[in-house]
């Protein structure tokens, strides 16, 4: 995996989009439709609102969630939230096309279980996501595998729950259904991240984000966040 830094997170997030939209339309070409999973935080939703302005087949663009915090409905700590604000009123993309992690079910278990089945119906039995992408953050986490949790253990399910981390409970993609994705694109940007980077490239499985396959992966960073990689 090689590293491709860009001045600002700005400019990460238009390369992000340009990447997306190229992949979805040969996805669509070669396979009838495109689906792609998307993490929370910052960058993503302005890495949503530049792909809105981007040549997209969007009638055969689908949307999965890699994490989502258990939280109702409108909250704002819910990725749901951010990414209808930032892609549903910019993108004509149909909105029964964005499937939401079911993070308000009685039974959360239960709620993995169903939420599999959705990836099944959109991907395959085991699915097989388009484009999975990652975030990574200060402490080693992606997704919603996080430092010491048992769900960094969890290879037998596409879906899982955390325990708390930072006040929430949440649901997450795991390790198989990530590296068996045909794209990872990793978006980091923020000098807070930059302690991690050469850690992540070197696969470090004492960090969460370690373990997740670099054959097909793409990262693209800001400069503050390169600035810990040599050369």
């Amino acid at each position: 995996m090689t590293p491709q830094i860009f001045p600002d997170s700005n400019a990460v997030a238009k390369a992000a989009a340009l990447l997306i939209a190229s992949e979805a339309r040969q996805a669509v070409a070669a396979r009838g439709r495109f689906i792609m999973a998307v993490s929370g935080g910052k960058t993503p939703w302005q890495m949503l609102r530049e792909l809105a302005h981007e040549e997209v087949p969007w009638a055969s663009f689908h949307i999965v969630q890699v994490d989502e915090r258990i939280a109702p409905a409108g909250d704002p700590d819910r990725n749901l939230t951010h990414l209808r604000e930032s892609l549903l009123s910019h993108a004509p993309i149909p909105p029964e096309q964005i499937h939401a992690m079911p993070v308000e079910a009685a039974d959360p278990e239960k709620a993995c279980l169903d939420y599999t089945g959705v990836l099944n119906s959109l991907c395959g039995n085991p699915p097989v996501i388009d484009l999975v992408h990652l975030g990574l953050g200060p402490d080693g986490h992606t997704a919603s595998l996080i430092p010491g949790d048992a769900v960094c253990q969890v290879h037998d399910r596409e879906v899982a729950l955390t325990g708390l981390y930072q006040n929430r409970r949440r649901m997450t993609l795991t390790y198989p259904v990530i590296n068996r994705s045909r794209t990872i694109l990793w978006v980091v940007t923020g000098a807070e991240k930059a302690p991690m980077v050469p850690r992540l490239l070197a696969g470090d499985p004492q960090i969460p984000a370690g373990p997740i396959a670099q054959k097909n992966a793409i990262l693209l960073l800001d400069a503050p966040a390169a600035a810990g990689i040599s050369g």
